[in-house]
C-alpha cells in the first residue's frame, strides 16, 4: 500500500469534496469551493488532484478502498475459495449499502444524462475494478484445475448482481431504509450459500 490514503491533506481534501459533491451535485461544484471545504489552499488541492475529475474518481475509489484491498489479497491456497468468497461479499455489502456510496451513486445517476463521462468515470473507478478482479480470480481457480468456471464474466457478475438485488433499489429510493448487521450478515450467508450450489463446480 502507499501512503496516500493515510495523508491527513488529502483525507482533509476527499472528506471536503465528498460533502460538496452530495450537498450541491458535481456540476456546481468548483475545485475553488473544495479547497475552501477541505479546507486547503487551492495549491495544496492541485498538488494532490489536477482536475474534478480526478478527485471524483479518487473519492469513488476511497470508498472502495477496502472491498478493493479484500480483493488484491486473495490467493488460490490461503482460506478456501467458500471463506474468500464471503470475505469479498463481506466487504461488498459494507460498501454497497454505505451512506456515503448510496448517495454518491445516486449522484451519478442523475448527473450522467448531461455528463455521460461522470458515468464512465464512476464505472471505471469502482465497479469494473472490482469486477475484473474478481473475473481474475475465477480464471486462476480454471487454471488450478480444482474448479470448472463455465463463464468467469458472467460469474463474477452474478455474484455482485446477487449481493444488491431489490434490496439495493429500495435503498437508493429512500434516504432511511438501510440493511442492519444482523440482516446483512444473512445475505452474505444466503447468497454465498446458494452461489457455491449453483455456480461454482468444483472438481473431483
Amino acid at each position: 500500500m502507499t501512503s496516500e490514503p493515510t495523508d491527513p491533506k488529502r483525507q482533509a481534501i476527499l472528506s471536503g469534496a465528498t460533502r460538496m459533491f452530495l450537498a450541491h451535485g458535481y456540476r456546481n461544484v468548483s475545485m475553488e469551493k473544495i479547497a475552501q471545504a477541505a479546507p486547503v489552499s487551492k495549491a495544496t488541492l492541485y498538488n494532490h488532484f489536477d482536475s474534478k475529475n480526478a478527485l471524483l474518481a479518487a473519492v469513488i475509489s476511497d470508498l472502495c478502498e477496502s472491498l478493493l484491498q479484500t480483493m488484491t489479497q486473495l490467493t488460490i491456497e490461503s482460506d478456501g475459495v467458500e471463506n474468500n468468497l464471503t470475505q469479498i461479499a463481506t466487504s461488498a455489502v459494507d460498501l454497497i449499502y454505505a451512506e456515503d456510496a448510496l448517495a454518491i451513486y445516486r449522484l451519478v445517476v442523475a448527473e450522467s444524462p448531461d455528463f455521460p463521462e461522470l458515468g464512465q468515470l464512476f464505472y471505471q473507478s469502482g465497479p469494473q475494478a472490482v469486477l475484473t478482479q474478481l473475473e481474475d480470480y475465477f480464471r486462476q481457480l480454471n487454471a488450478d484445475g480444482s474448479y470448472h468456471i463455465a463463464d468467469p464474466v458472467f460469474a463474477a457478475d452474478a455474484f455482485f448482481s446477487m449481493l444488491k438485488g431489490d434490496l439495493h433499489l429500495r435503498c437508493l429510493l429512500s434516504k432511511t431504509l438501510r440493511p442492519s448487521a444482523d440482516e446483512k450478515k444473512r445475505l452474505v450467508s444466503q447468497v454465498i450459500a446458494f452461489y457455491m450450489r449453483g455456480m461454482l463446480h468444483a472438481k473431483s
